[in-house]
């Protein structure tokens, strides 16, 4: 089928998810890349800053200023920080431009929770209340209409993916969800920070924000979204001496005589038409390699009948599938375009 170009502007586009977006997208067969901004290198030349572009037909890094984009994009990928984007957003919809956002901004949608975990009244609820939570898998219908998308955080996606199908059919004890996550530390932004230095990270693991992490309260959002009440979720995340990529192990008491069939029943049934969705057979697990540089997560299960619980395992990497890679899937889904469309990219494994 053929499709007419779209015009799509990137802003924050020189940190970590916005040079994933732009890298991405300079292939994307149905997209021209319009825009990029940059607060650290306007009037720089992509390739001065990230040389791996170098080749690359890209407009340089602009500075981000009212009405910049007016009439210069058909949709924006906003990969800006939470809180900086907020006017700019409200104006590109009003002004009929598509955006997704890939910042928390518009995820949690009760006020209160939002309040609390990012600490601060959000200003426009009433577009918090409209945006559309891209977990492209569970939400392709609305995204086709969406005007705005809040694409989910990297953890979130991970862990989601695992999670919901086994709900829906109703083969779990939601109250007894566990999520033990690891991420690689581009999950933490392109920002200076000790605790992200080489020497504090190489050969070292630990576990942060045990219980007051952000992602938690965005997970039993849209758990409880699907059960219809609400449900607290046990969530430590870990960081890896790795660049990128997440593995969530996830444990859960099961229902009745819930069998292993059931469960790959539940996963087949939700994921049949997905394109980047990978069961593994049994005796296959996850792992981060296998995804790195993909949109693509991998999914396994173990069931341990005598505990009576089943371990659900998932791989994405955190800038693929958890942050550019399903903002473009996304963007494909809102422009009716082949949802792989630029995505169907293989792991550079070794």
């Amino acid at each position: 089928m053929a499709h007419d170009r779209i015009r799509v502007a990137v802003v924050g586009a020189s940190g970590y998810s916005g040079i994933e977006a732009v890298r991405i997208l300079s292939a994307h067969p149905f997209v021209e890349i319009s825009a990029l901004t940059s607060e650290h290198y306007a009037g720089r030349e992509v390739a001065d800053v990230y040389r791996h572009m170098a080749g690359v037909d890209l407009p340089p890094f602009e500075e981000l200023r009212p009405g910049f984009l007016a009439g210069r994009a058909d949709a924006v990928i906003s990969c800006l920080p939470e809180k900086v984007g907020f006017q700019m957003i409200t104006d590109l919809v009003g002004s009929g431009v598509r955006v997704i956002d890939v910042s928390a901004d518009f995820r949690l949608k009760d006020p209160g929770v939002h309040r609390s975990t990012y600490g601060f009244e959000h200003p426009d609820p009433a577009l918090v209340k409209e945006a559309v939570y891209g977990l492209t898998e569970f939400h392709r219908k609305e995204l086709r209409e969406a005007r705005l998308v809040a694409n989910p955080g990297c953890y979130p996606t991970a862990a989601l993916l695992g999670l919901i199908p086994l709900i829906r059919r109703d083969l779990i004890e939601p109250d007894s969800i566990v999520i033990d996550a690891k991420s690689g530390t581009t999950g933490a932004r392109r920002a200076a920070s000790v605790e992200y230095l080489f020497a504090e990270v190489n050969e070292n693991f630990r576990a942060y924000k045990v219980g007051t992490h952000r992602h938690t309260p965005e997970i039993e959002q849209e758990i409880s979204s699907v059960l219809g009440r609400e449900v607290p979720v046990v969530f430590v995340p870990h960081l890896l001496p790795t660049t990128r990529g997440i593995l969530s192990t996830m444990f859960m008491r099961v229902r009745g005589a819930t069998t292993e069939e059931d469960v790959q029943a539940a996963f087949e049934a939700s994921f049949a038409k997905a394109r980047f969705v990978r069961l593994l057979r049994s005796g296959e697990l996850p792992e981060l390699r296998n995804v790195r540089a993909t949109n693509f997560c991998e999914v396994a299960f173990v069931l341990d009948r005598r505990r009576r619980t089943l371990i659900v395992i998932t791989a994405i990497d955190n800038l693929g599938k958890g942050a550019a890679g399903q903002a473009i899937q996304n963007l494909n889904v809102m422009f009716g375009f082949d949802e792989a469309a630029g995505l169907l990219t293989a792991a550079p494994v070794p």
